[in-house]
C-alpha cells in the first residue's frame, strides 16, 4: 500500500489529489479567499441567545451568524470568557495559564442563558464550514492540532487515540505527556504518536504552545469579529493528519508551494524529505498522472466498479442514496448468492472510496443486492467497516437491515465535493446535457474487455463520429492501447445517424452483439 499526493496550483485555488495504490481516494480544493476553514479560531461577539434552541447566534463575520449550541460551549467556558475579557482589556499579560484562576465548570444539562450573554466577546473555533444556506457551526471548546498531539486550553485532561491498541504504549505516552504538559492545558495524543520519543512530542507541544501565545498577543488589538488563528493550509493539514512511511511521492507544480511543503515535511519527517518533488512540464500535472481521467469517471451519477458492477448515486436534501447493480458481467460463480456476495464486496470498497472522495456527509443509505445467508451479510458488513477504517471523518455504520439496506452516518464539516461531469449535448436541435466522452469511452472499454474474454474473433464498433475520432486519433490512440493489451484489432465505423451516446458491437457475420 502506497500513497501519493498531487498538488495543482492556479492563481485562484489549489487542488489536492490523494492516491492510494494509484487510485484517487481524496480530492480537496482550497480557494484563495477561504475565510472560514475548519479549525480557524475567531474573536467573535455573541449576537443573541435563543433559549428555545439552547443555543446562541454569534457574529464571526460571515453573512449568516454562526450557530453555537450549549453542548459546544465546553465545561470551561466561564474561564474562557474571563480570560478573553482580561486579555482584551490589557489586564492580563501572562498567557501561559499556569497562574490563571479557573472558574467552576458549567452544568452539562444547563441552559444557554446561564452561561453566556449577548454582546460578550468570546473565542470560537469553526467545526463546520458554511454549507448551503447555513452559517458556520462553531465551538468555544478550543483545540490546536499538531502532528502528534492536540493542545486543549483550559483543561487538565490527557487522553489517547483509541486506534492505539497497546495498553503499555498508551500508558507510556500518557506518562511522557504528563511530564512535559504545561499547567492549564489538556492534551489529546494522536495515533501517529505511537512509538515516538519524548523529544519529538516535546517539540510538537512547544510549537503548539507558541501558536497559542501568538494568538493571545493578537487579542488586545483585534477588532470584532476577526480571525486570530488560522488552521494550516489544506496541503499541510493533509500531511499532518495522514503522513506516514507509506507515502512514496508528493508532486507539486508550483515552486513557492513546493518549498513550503518541502520545509514542512523536513520538519515532521526529515528522512522523507526527498519524496517531495517539483513538477515542471508543459503537460498539466493532473493530465500527466491520469488524475483528470479518474475525476471525470468518478463523479458522475453512475460509477463503474470492477468486473462490470456499478453504483448509481442520488443526492437529496435529506440523504444520499446509493444503489448497487451487478451489470452484465461475465460470472464464474456457481449460484446467485455467490454472485451477490462478490458484487456487494466490490461495491462496498467503491462506496467507501466514493464517500471519502466526494466528502459525502449526513445520512447515506446503500441498497446492496439481497443475500439470503446471514454469514454473507455479516461478511459484507465487516468488509465495509474495514474499508472505511482509513476515513478520517467520524462515521457510524449500521448492520444490514431485513431489506438489505446498510445505513451510514458520516460527519460533514465542509461542503461536499461536486465535480460536474456532464457536457452540453453536441447533437443539433437537442437541448440539455449528456455525459462527457471519456465516460462513454470507459463503458465501451469495459464492454470490449468482456467480449474479448468470450473470444470473439473479429469485432466492429459502430459509434457516433465524435466518439469514433476520440478512439482512433493520436498516438497511441485508445484503439492502439486496446490492441497492445489484448492483441486483437477493433474496426471502428462512424455512424452519422447515431446519437452521441449510442454505440453497438458487430461480430464477423455482421450481427449485433447483445
Amino acid at each position: 500500500m502506497s500513497y501519493e499526493l498531487f498538488i495543482r496550483s492556479s492563481s485562484q485555488e489549489v487542488d489536492f489529489a490523494l492516491l492510494k495504490d494509484g487510485k484517487l481516494i481524496e480530492l480537496h480544493k482550497e480557494e484563495e479567499d477561504t475565510k472560514f476553514a475548519v479549525g480557524d479560531i475567531f474573536l467573535a461577539k455573541i449576537r443573541k441567545t435563543v433559549p428555545g434552541l439552547n443555543a446562541a447566534f454569534v457574529n464571526v463575520g460571515y453573512e449568516k451568524d454562526a450557530f453555537l449550541h450549549y453542548h459546544d460551549l465546553g465545561p470551561k467556558v466561564l474561564s474562557l470568557l474571563k480570560f478573553v475579557k482580561r486579555v482584551s482589556t490589557g489586564k492580563l499579560k501572562e498567557y501561559s495559564l499556569k497562574d490563571f484562576p479557573f472558574e467552576k465548570e458549567i452544568d452539562k444539562n444547563g441552559g444557554i442563558n446561564h452561561a453566556i450573554k449577548s454582546n460578550q466577546s468570546i473565542l470560537v473555533q469553526i467545526v463546520k464550514e458554511p454549507i448551503s444556506t447555513k452559517g458556520p457551526r462553531i465551538s468555544s471548546e478550543l483545540s490546536i492540532a499538531g502532528r502528534y498531539i492536540v493542545l486543549v486550553p483550559f483543561s487538565d485532561r490527557v487522553s489517547v487515540s483509541q486506534k492505539i491498541e497497546s495498553k503499555e504504549e498508551k500508558d507510556r505516552l500518557i506518562r511522557l505527556i504528563k511530564s512535559i504538559r504545561p499547567k492549564g492545558f489538556g492534551v489529546i495524543i494522536r495515533t501517529v504518536a505511537e512509538g515516538k520519543k519524548v523529544a519529538e512530542l516535546d517539540r510538537d507541544l512547544q510549537n503548539l504552545t507558541d501558536r497559542w501565545m501568538a494568538m493571545c498577543k493578537k487579542l488586545q488589538r483585534a477588532h470584532h469579529p476577526s480571525k486570530v488563528l488560522s488552521e494550516l493550509d489544506r496541503g499541510a493539514s493533509i500531511l499532518r493528519d495522514i503522513f506516514n512511511d507509506a507515502f512514496s511521492a508528493i508532486h507539486i507544480d508550483d515552486e513557492t508551494l513546493y518549498l513550503q511543503i518541502k520545509d514542512y515535511v523536513q520538519e515532521i519527517a526529515p528522512k522523507q524529505e526527498s519524496i517531495v518533488k517539483l513538477y515542471d512540464s508543459k503537460v498539466p500535472i493532473f493530465e500527466k498522472f491520469g488524475i483528470e481521467r479518474q475525476i471525470k469517471t468518478s463523479f458522475g451519477k453512475t460509477v463503474s466498479g470492477s468486473k462490470g458492477a456499478y453504483l448509481v448515486i442520488e443526492h437529496t436534501e435529506a440523504m444520499h442514496v446509493i444503489d448497487v447493480n451487478s451489470g452484465n458481467r461475465s460470472n464464474k460463480s456457481k449460484n446467485q448468492e455467490d454472485t451477490a456476495l462478490e458484487v456487494n464486496l466490490i461495491a462496498a470498497s467503491e462506496v467507501a472510496r466514493q464517500l471519502r472522495l466526494r466528502d459525502m456527509g449526513g445520512i447515506i443509505v446503500v441498497d446492496f443486492i439481497d443475500m439470503g445467508h446471514a454469514a454473507n451479510r455479516k461478511k459484507l458488513y465487516n468488509h465495509l467497516r474495514e474499508e472505511m477504517n482509513d476515513d478520517r471523518a467520524k462515521h457510524k455504520i449500521l448492520p444490514p437491515s431485513k431489506f438489505g439496506l446498510i445505513q451510514i452516518t458520516r460527519q460533514r464539516v465542509r461542503p461536499e465535493m461536486n465535480i460536474k461531469t456532464a457536457e452540453e449535448n453536441p447533437n443539433l436541435g437537442i437541448e440539455g446535457e449528456i455525459e462527457a466522452p471519456i465516460i462513454v469511452v470507459q463503458r465501451i472499454t469495459e464492454e470490449l474487455e468482456r467480449l474479448f474474454k468470450k473470444d470473439y474473433k473479429k469485432i466492429t464498433l459502430n459509434t457516433h463520429p465524435f466518439i469514433a475520432a476520440f478512439l482512433s486519433k493520436g498516438f497511441p490512440s485508445v484503439r492502439t492501447k486496446w490492441f497492445m493489451k489484448h492483441k486483437k484489432w477493433v474496426n471502428i465505423q462512424p455512424r452519422d445517424a447515431y446519437t452521441y451516446l449510442e454505440y453497438h458491437f458487430i461480430d464477423k457475420d455482421g450481427n449485433q452483439i447483445k
